[in-house]
């Protein structure tokens, strides 16, 4: 194998800048979810975002890995079992957490629903994975044309003395005599 210097330099930044990983797909999102709710794993995050955040359940629910409005009932069991057996302590946020609080957090998990919903028609993404690799390429052609944009105000800026070949300028300095 060719050592790093005496590689072509676009094959350089493709062996350093992107290495071989695999392509993480939407199933292989599901799958791991399948995997991980009701795991031991998930069960040990979910006790350790409720030691973190002192029972506050509105952070929890933001810190655990895959975490839905409808996974609420199940962390509370979680919780209220780790509790029965002493492995972590009552907090008051959570013991004595407000049905009004809860139901806040419920009525904002919908409208963050609809929100993103919304978001998604107006950029114009569809539910396909298509779609989201071709926002993907759109945007990363805009920022291409926004870095040759600015590239060519630089050159525009910075390079005026092309034609003069770089010449010295014979004017005296200011300030030296």
């Amino acid at each position: 194998m060719k050592s790093r210097r005496h590689l072509p330099r676009p094959q350089l930044g493709k062996r350093v800048l992107a290495p071989d990983f695999k392509k993480i797909t939407v199933e292989d999102i599901k799958e791991y979810e399948t995997k991980y709710k009701g795991s031991e794993e998930e069960r040990a995050d979910v006790i350790q975002a409720y030691l973190d955040f002192e029972g506050d359940m509105d952070t929890i629910m933001e810190s655990v890995v895959l975490a839905g409005i409808d996974d609420e009932p199940r962390f509370r069991d979680i919780i209220k079992k780790a509790i029965k057996k002493k492995e972590v302590p009552a907090y008051d946020a959570f013991v004595k957490e407000a049905k009004k609080k809860r139901d806040q957090r419920k009525k904002r998990a919908h409208d963050e629903a609809l929100e993103a919903e919304a978001m998604r028609k107006d950029i114009g993404l569809g539910s396909g994975e298509d779609d989201l690799k071709a926002l993907i390429q759109k945007r990363q052609q805009d920022r291409e044309k926004e870095v040759d944009s600015f590239m060519a105000q630089l050159e525009a800026k910075y390079c005026k003395n092309t034609k003069k070949g770089g010449q010295k300028s014979t004017a005296p300095k200011k300030g030296k005599k």
